[in-house]
């Protein structure tokens, strides 16, 4: 039964990995977290507290959770983040900006 629609980044979804009982679908999805996990748990924290502090209203939680995930490093990557809305050049680097700080 879903209760929440919540969108979480990798990291957000190792933390509930771990508490789930031992079994073949856990290896599975902590042989896809290995793979694919690209952050830390403190800098995918930090990357979505200053993109939201960013206060865009361009920018929902799915966006945040994909640029936390993916770590775009220029501005051909954000633009396939955001294909349902436009970032001028300003918001683009702004973004850009947050990511590179936070290696």
């Amino acid at each position: 039964m879903i209760i929440d629609r919540t969108p979480l980044n990798l990291n957000e979804v190792e933390e509930i990995v771990k508490s789930i009982p031992d079994n073949p679908k856990k290896e599975a999805l902590e042989e896809y977290l290995k793979k694919f996990l690209k952050t830390k748990k403190d800098q995918a924290k930090k990357i979505k507290e200053e993109l939201e502090k960013l206060d865009m209203i361009k920018i929902k939680k799915e966006h945040i959770v994909k640029i936390v995930d993916l770590l775009p490093s220029d501005a051909s990557d954000i633009n396939k983040i955001f294909i349902d809305v436009s970032l001028n050049e300003d918001e683009t680097n702004k973004i850009l900006g947050i990511v590179k700080n936070s290696k």
